[in-house]
């Protein structure tokens, strides 16, 4: 069975792409992303395999 490790990290808007491949170049998946607390900011929950 596989285990998961979760990150909950904030995405600006205008740095999007960037931002989103450093987390997968760590192994990161993105699992979804919903509105931040203002318009220039998304949330962005990433997973990935533990070990």
């Amino acid at each position: 069975m596989t285990k998961w490790e979760y990150l909950t990290a904030p995405v600006l808007v205008h740095a999007t792409k960037q931002i989103l491949d450093n987390f997968g170049q760590d192994g990161w998946e993105l699992v979804q992303i919903v509105p931040g607390m203002n318009p220039e900011n998304l949330v962005a929950y990433f997973k990935r395999p533990v070990g």
